[in-house]
């Protein structure tokens, strides 16, 4: 497991429009767990440039204090949080004091589908910055085992069953975060929760529909709201439409499918909705900029 440090979290970080870019280390990995170990940043001088993230990530803060910048807005880092960081987001440790953790990252394609598919976090990922989801006393020892035992599996040599454990272990540790999170939302009802409920809501119908339905009416029929309260609603929270939600979650299947499975091309074109394999890879590419054969052959390692 390798340490967080305030200078190369990621080695070769990508360029995207003046951000820098944070991706996984390894794009044969959906998920890294990277040690925090006393963290300090204590002056301008020592603050790393702001970056956007290309996974998801849940910064576990066991001890020590300091704040986030995230999309601009300062959030805390106290003891015994979790702080959880939308892929997309800007993100900076403006200062922290003696932090201690870790920060585990995943990818889009890692939640959705299998043993996942009932702990899609996408509705607590999103907003104008992060939330900050206290961890109880009693369960501490408990978060301790499961993120050491993910670092644990991404340092082993994988075999048939290092994917599936990964995911379950993550799977595990998101329903104890949203548990926690719903108990905190019954004392003190955040400012944004009707709108973060619907988002909710949609990312659960949008789960179940999206191979089946890719036209935007359906879902706002499925949850009984006009097709542009839906859309303004979702853009409020998460800055994305109705449409580009859906494709979104589409593509994500793809290239789960594509990285975790042999399936044929005309296979995942038929389970992701798609009745023409040649509109599938077209679409594919103009959604990720590659096309699926290609993008299977790298996250494979056999570029």
């Amino acid at each position: 497991m390798s340490v967080l440090r305030t200078d190369t979290i990621d080695p070769e970080p990508a360029e995207d429009g003046g951000l820098r870019v944070d991706r996984l280390a390894d794009p044969d990995d959906a998920i890294e767990v990277v040690s925090i170990d006393g963290l300090q940043v204590c002056t301008d001088e020592e603050t790393r440039e702001p970056h956007r993230h290309d996974y998801h990530e849940l910064i576990w803060a066991r001890t020590g204090e300091g704040h986030h910048l995230l999309d601009g807005h300062e959030v805390p880092v106290e003891p015994l949080t979790f702080t959880l960081i939308g892929r997309g987001q800007v993100h900076v440790f403006e200062r922290a004091r003696g932090i201690t953790g870790a920060a585990i990252r995943f990818s889009d394609e890692v939640v959705h589908g299998g043993p996942m598919a009932r702990t899609d976090p996408s509705w607590l990922l999103v907003g104008g910055g992060g939330r900050v989801v206290h961890v109880p006393e009693d369960a501490i020892d408990a978060v301790d085992a499961i993120v050491a035992s993910l670092a644990a599996e991404g340092t082993r040599e994988p075999d048939e069953c290092s994917a599936d454990l990964q995911r379950n272990l993550l799977s595990v540790l998101l329903l104890w975060i949203e548990r926690w999170y719903d108990a905190e939302r019954a004392e003190q009802c955040p400012a944004d929760d009707e709108a973060l409920q619907l988002y909710r809501r949609f990312t659960r119908v949008l789960e179940h529909d999206f191979a089946a339905h890719h036209d935007a009416a359906h879902y706002a029929d499925a949850l009984a709201v006009p097709p542009a309260t839906l859309s303004h609603t979702l853009a409020q929270v998460s800055g994305r439409s109705t449409k580009e939600h859906v494709t979104d979650r589409v593509m994500t299947e793809a290239s789960r499918l594509l990285r975790y499975t042999d399936r044929t091309m005309g296979e995942i074109a038929y389970l992701t909705g798609f009745s023409d394999p040649l509109y599938f890879s077209r679409a594919f590419k103009r959604q990720e900029g590659i096309a699926p054969s290609a993008y299977r052959e790298r996250v494979k390692g056999r570029a």
